[in-house]
């Protein structure tokens, strides 16, 4: 077997050391997860963890993308399809659930509080949350009849509040490990089940 090239250990690398921190991440918090923990988790030196990214912000930013992307597209394949809402939002809560047992809202909420320091992390922060946003009013739109899109409330709006419910769900979670997205749930049940008759 031929020996991996220069490129190929690198990227193998790096990836190792992004699996690491989305787990340290993940079980710790950003906080409490320092780059020489990372190294130390994954077998590298800290140098080692420099040599493939800028330090710990790059990495819990690339951590959270993922995370993003992976939760974003399970959302998006519950809604997909030609379940019942009723049935589709019983999943939706399911999915919120998983999602707020996770690990994912602390990371986001301290990655957050890190982020408010820096120019360039606000605005990669601010292009995730209008990324969901976005994704989340496609989702919401491909589910409404086309009579019931001249609702007085447009997509954009009550997906932003979905996503805003959804934050501060999040955060009241960290602190209280008692709270639902059953408020979510709901909120998305009033826009998306018409009535009948």
């Amino acid at each position: 077997m031929p020996r991996p090239t220069r490129a190929e250990s690198q990227a193998r690398n790096r990836e190792l050391l992004l699996r690491t921190a989305r787990t340290l991440f993940l079980r710790d918090g950003y906080q409490a997860t320092s780059i020489a923990k990372i190294a130390d988790a994954a077998g590298f030196s800290t140098g080692a963890v420099y040599s493939n990214f800028e330090g710990k912000t790059e990495l819990a930013l690339l951590v959270l993308r993922e995370i993003q992307h992976e939760q974003l597209g399970t959302l998006e394949t519950v809604m997909a399809g030609s379940k019942p809402v009723g049935q589709k939002l019983d999943e939706v809560r399911e999915w919120a659930v998983a999602a707020l047992a996770s690990g994912w809202p602390r990371l986001e909420l301290e990655f957050a509080l890190e982020a408010r320091a820096d120019r360039s992390l606000i605005a990669a922060e601010s292009d995730r949350q209008r990324t969901v946003v976005d994704r989340l009013a496609a989702a919401i739109s491909a589910q409404l009849p086309a009579k019931s899109l001249s609702s007085s409330l447009p997509i954009r709006t009550i997906a932003e509040a979905a996503v805003n419910l959804a934050i501060g769900l999040a955060v009241r979670r960290v602190v209280d490990p008692k709270v639902t997205p059953d408020s979510l749930v709901d909120l998305l049940r009033g826009v998306l089940v018409v009535p009948t008759g």
